[in-house]
């Protein structure tokens, strides 16, 4: 049985989600760019990292530009990043069979995300409005609130 695949214009790169044995990035013109293993490899690819150690220096500059990350900083931030890529992969890639569909949409990605990160990515899918949902107050908070305003209101 074939496994859920796609080509993603970001990283125009096809995944094997089902199998296991690792990931294979191509470029647009259809020619293999390399090939890493997910068997827990320390090294990596720079033809296959998203995210690569001068973007991530960039990234950081951005935030702060005094700020330096040691060697072994940005080896587990990029690792760390390769491995959210991969895990958000493989389970819209089991979203996607479990629709019974044969490629990945932005769905599968959107819905991995909200119920595992709580992260919704504005923009991309459907454009409903998406309400805000307060948090209900419970009668502790309440009561609590209320102990505040007297006091308050004492001085």
């Amino acid at each position: 049985m074939a496994s859920p695949s796609q080509s993603s214009p970001a990283t125009t790169g096809t995944t094997n989600a089902i199998g296991g044995t690792g990931t294979k990035a191509t470029s647009g013109t259809g020619s293999t760019a390399g090939t890493t293993s997910s068997s827990g490899n320390s090294g990596t690819d720079s033809t296959t990292q998203l995210l690569t150690k001068p973007r991530l220096q960039e990234l950081v500059r951005e935030i702060d530009p005094t700020e330096q990350l040691d060697e072994e900083v940005e080896e587990l931030l990029l690792q760390i990043a390769d491995d959210f890529v991969e895990n958000t992969v493989n389970a819209a890639c089991l979203l996607a069979k479990h629709r019974k569909v044969a490629k990945v949409e932005v769905r599968d990605v959107q819905l991995h995300l909200e119920r595992n990160w709580n992260m919704w990515i504005p923009g991309f899918g459907t454009d409903e409005l998406r309400p805000y949902k307060r948090a209900t107050v419970t009668e502790a908070h309440k009561q609590r609130l209320a102990l505040i305003r007297k006091a308050i209101k004492k001085y």
